[in-house]
């Protein structure tokens, strides 16, 4: 058995014990959840009594190749920019090419950023990058703190050493490195931007806890509202809050669906009056086909030693759905021939993080119903990418005041500012159909080593 193994049997057989059996502590836990508003319309957002480990072998592994493939990431975007071929690849809106062609007035396309991997003793991959400001990085470090001092994990620690990441610290240090790289002189008044919820209290989500955090750090922050927000005179603002930097968790997509380009953010970033962090051009690497670019050799043939290494380790051969010739593993296939005949090991993925778009698993799926989705896929924008087993962890879940084990599938989430990889976060879900989990949620993730 691994050491991750026998540290996760010695944390079920703790909860086992006696000491433990009386789930009081597992009560108290969740209340202590509420009162640091990690909980969504007050119930707490972590069902899970177990953190996720990571070795520090993994870790150091799991830095190296994200690091590689962050700066890898950043190349490929710089040149989509400058080379109109790859950008159509890229298979963007032509709003979202417009935004892309403004210039943020600071060198980074991604201040923050996060990689859903697959990790599993030796074995990594990254399956999917996420360009947006990274979510559940709070969340994470809330329950991180609440979870090192329960009862079962103080018990746990006389065995073994536990590393915490705390990433808000690197988050706000990114954002003002960025600022001051923008031309900000003064202390910035930083607006976190968010979609209001009709049916959020105004006091929870994750966005309150950011905000708060700033504002300990001595940094004037409220959260606000695209439908709020006002541009006069070179002012952004929202009611009398002046802003100076736009901290944005709002999908550009679904910015686009709502507003348009003479929207008062859009005017303000368009004449350089504000800092919008991650810019618009971040938002290139939020598709799909970010991997097709990637995985092509023919482009990234002079590309750094360590990242043609990250990128041949480390990601599934992804190809945009269209017909003609490509290459896989020194062979050239036709693509839409190549898909039909090898369904098991290759899935069907939105180019677009949409939710009206379905994933298609062939492995998951018959003949007829995969030549439906490639029907689907050759009309709407699709990539083909190769199959990525899934990692799969028991946990000991806590519900109705009861406690019982599940197997989880498991994404870790390394966090990325300015390219440098500054902690890790996990995400669980259940395997269940279509994606669709009852059970899901983010869980505290540690480092783990032997005293």
């Amino acid at each position: 058995m691994t050491q991750l193994g026998e540290a996760i049997a010695r944390y079920h057989k703790i909860l086992q014990t006696e000491p433990y059996r009386d789930l009081a502590w597992a009560d108290a836990l969740h209340e202590q959840m509420v009162a640091r508003k990690l909980a969504v319309a007050g119930r707490p957002i972590c069902p899970f009594l177990r953190p996720h480990f990571v070795s520090a072998r993994q870790y150091a592994t799991l830095t190296k190749g994200a690091e590689a493939l962050f700066s890898a990431i950043d190349r490929i975007k710089q040149m989509a920019l400058s080379t109109p071929a790859l950008l159509s690849r890229m298979q963007l809106l032509p709003a979202e090419k417009m935004l892309a062609a403004v210039d943020p007035g600071y060198p980074s396309l991604a201040v923050t950023g996060l990689l859903d991997t697959r990790l599993h003793n030796g074995s990594m991959h990254f399956v999917e990058y996420n360009a947006d400001t990274p979510t559940g990085l709070a969340y994470a470090e809330g329950m991180a703190e609440l979870m090192y001092d329960c009862p079962p994990m103080k018990e746990f620690r006389k065995r073994y050493k536990l590393t915490r990441s705390a990433s808000l610290k690197h988050l706000l240090h990114g954002l003002l490195k960025t600022y001051k790289d923008f031309g900000g002189k003064r202390r910035p008044r930083i607006a976190i931007l968010e979609f209001r919820q009709s049916t959020q209290a105004v006091e929870s989500g994750e966005f309150i806890l950011l905000r708060d955090y700033f504002r300990n750090q001595g940094y004037e922050t409220e959260v606000v509202y695209p439908d709020q927000l006002e541009y006069h005179g070179g002012i952004l603002r929202q009611g009398g809050f002046a802003i100076d930097l736009v901290y944005r968790r709002v999908k550009v997509q679904e910015f686009l669906l709502r507003f348009d380009l003479a929207h008062p953010l859009v005017r303000a970033y368009r004449e350089g009056k504000v800092c919008v962090v991650n810019s618009f051009r971040s938002e290139l690497a939020h598709k799909k086909a970010l991997f097709d670019l990637l995985t092509d050799e023919t482009i990234t043939a002079k590309f750094p030693s360590a990242e043609r290494r990250a990128i041949r380790d480390y990601i599934p051969w992804t190809r945009v759905v269209t017909p003609g010739n490509v290459s896989y593993k020194d062979k050239t296939v036709d693509l839409i021939d190549f898909v039909l005949k090898n369904r098991q090991n290759l899935l069907l993925r939105p180019n677009d993080g949409n939710a009206e778009l379905h994933t298609f698993r062939g492995w998951e799926t018959n003949d007829a119903g995969w030549e439906h989705a490639l029907r689907l896929a050759m009309r709407t924008p699709y990539v083909v990418q190769e199959r990525v087993d899934v990692v799969r962890s028991e946990f000991p879940i806590y519900r109705y005041g009861t406690l019982e084990m599940k197997e989880m599938l498991v994404d870790v989430h390394p966090h990325a500012y300015l390219g440098k990889v500054q902690g890790c976060s996990s995400w669980l879900s259940t395997p269940a159909a279509a994606g669709f989990s009852t059970v899901a949620g983010p869980a505290p993730t540690f480092i783990l080593s032997s005293k």
